[in-house]
């Protein structure tokens, strides 16, 4: 296991990519995963359920996220939980940039 700690701006660890949805992990362990997307305006992850609890942290921009047929309009700074088995999907209005914290237990 890595030891070295570093000081990182979260926006920066990934960029866009004109049309495209990137992601990055962060950190990967048997009980979860962080991954930082960056969506460029329009782009989306159509509908799909997950069997875990996520919460996404929108770092940058402006989505919007439907869970079970609900749309929320979600901005830089706030935070939205993804329950599992709750079919959902996200919409960048403009470019957006989200932290997704799925915990698998």
């Amino acid at each position: 296991m890595d030891t070295h700690a570093e000081v990182k701006r979260v926006v920066d660890l990934v960029g866009y990519q004109e049309g495209a949805v990137v992601s990055r992990v962060l950190m990967k362990r048997e009980t979860g995963n962080v991954t930082l997307f960056a969506f460029d305006a329009g782009q989306e992850l159509s509908e799909h359920t997950s069997p875990y609890e996520a919460l996404v942290q929108v770092v940058e921009g402006e989505a919007s996220i439907s869970i079970a047929g609900r749309a929320y309009a979600v901005r830089a700074g706030e935070t939205i939980t993804l329950p599992p088995q709750q079919p959902h999907a996200v919409k960048a209005v403009a470019r957006f940039k989200m932290l997704l914290t799925m915990i698998r237990s």
